[in-house]
């Protein structure tokens, strides 16, 4: 049977989920690593939108806040995978810029938000101004959702000590047939 077919069968599928949790128990800093990646390509892919908000609006700092978050963004990768070297003791100093640059992510785009509500406030009838300017909504909720998202993963990195203990209870070992019948071995010194 090749490596292809054995995954479709059912002991193809446990040996495949139990080396995700062999590698994730090496290493689970894995899991908040996703989910940086998944809340930067959420944001960055979606630029487009925050650039045309910000050429409608344009008010002061809005570019400015646009500009830190993805430098802010790109810089977080650096510091995560520099927080955790291999085989020894996570880096503090990089962790704690690490939580420093998340939480200036939060204030852009808070300050950023602030902006729009601003805007669309002052606008004299809001309804055809949100209508004239899509964009304009779906920035809102790109970067609500950026938030939530920045909130979880800082959340994942500061409680990884705790479900890391979590991942490494769980059983990975592998029952081998004969092995459950073999007596005590003896080792006597020879005389």
């Amino acid at each position: 049977m090749s490596n292809k077919e054995s995954k479709n069968t059912p002991s193809g599928i446990k040996e495949f989920i139990r080396k995700k949790i062999v590698s994730l128990k090496r290493k689970p800093q894995t899991i908040p690593l996703i989910v940086l990646v998944i809340t930067f390509l959420d944001y960055s892919l979606r630029l487009r939108i925050i650039s045309d908000t910000t050429a409608k609006i344009n008010t002061t700092g809005m570019g400015l806040c646009g500009f830190v978050t993805m430098l802010f963004s790109i810089l977080s990768f650096v510091c995560f995978l520099n927080s955790f070297p291999h085989r020894k003791k996570p880096n503090v100093l990089m962790l704690t810029i690490f939580f420093i640059m998340q939480a200036t992510i939060v204030v852009c785009d808070r300050i950023y938000i602030g902006k729009i509500l601003q805007a669309v406030n002052s606008a004299p009838d809001a309804g055809k101004y949100i209508n004239a300017n899509p964009f304009i909504q779906s920035a809102y909720n790109l970067l609500n959702a950026h938030v939530v998202l920045v909130i979880i993963t800082v959340l994942l990195v500061a409680t990884l000590p705790l479900y890391s203990k979590l991942i490494r209870k769980i059983n990975t070992s592998i029952e081998v047939a004969g092995n459950t019948d073999m007596g005590q071995i003896e080792i006597n010194a020879e005389e």
